[in-house]
């Protein structure tokens, strides 16, 4: 196989792991935190995996918690490459729980990690390209640069926009917020 270019199915990866009293917050509830967490780690592991290198998290983009997660539930997260750049990658994670007991299932979240994949001195390499297998595939790597487009356009748009200027203070008049402003600040 071509050494520049690797399968989706091949990076992939499915990790389950009982939820514990340990894991919960002070509401009885799994702490986000933890799960967070154990989606950091599936998003390296999927990431060197394709890579064959080192990887950081860049970034990570819309965490919603959907649905709270209990103890004694069993978490399931399936991840894979969605999309890659030159030396970064997106990885899809899902998350579901299953009461273990009643076999009842529910998704839980759903998110996008943008990892980077480092040489031993730091620096940015380059990633193997991805071969896409099925619509599924097409349809999450089409996704995940649309993502991508988006955000820089988003980020450009904000790069050129005047804080002070009045029409923007007039749109805030409709949203529970003051601004009292200080010349002696030095962010004024």
């Amino acid at each position: 196989m071509d050494k520049e270019y690797k399968r989706v199915r091949d990076s992939a990866l499915v990790i389950s792991e009982l939820m514990l009293p340990a894991h919960a917050n002070f509401n009885g509830k799994i702490h986000g935190g933890y799960i967070l967490s154990l989606m950091d780690q599936i998003a390296f592991a999927v990431a060197s995996r394709h890579s064959g290198t080192y990887c950081v998290t860049a970034s990570i983009d819309t965490v919603d918690f959907l649905s709270p997660i209990e103890i004694g539930e069993l978490v399931t997260m399936k991840a894979s490459v969605n999309y890659v750049g030159t030396s970064s990658m997106v990885v899809g994670i899902r998350v579901d729980s299953e009461n273990i007991q009643t076999g009842a299932k529910k998704h839980c979240n759903s998110s996008y990690f943008t990892m980077v994949a480092k040489s031993k001195d730091n620096k940015n390499v380059p990633v193997p390209g991805l071969i896409l297998s099925n619509n599924v595939e097409v349809r999450r790597f089409v996704r995940g640069l649309t993502r991508r487009e988006m955000k820089s356009l988003y980020n450009e748009e904000f790069s050129t926009v005047d804080f002070s200027s009045p029409e923007l203070r007039q749109r805030l008049n409709d949203y529970r917020v003051k601004v009292e402003l200080s010349e002696t600040d030095p962010n004024y």
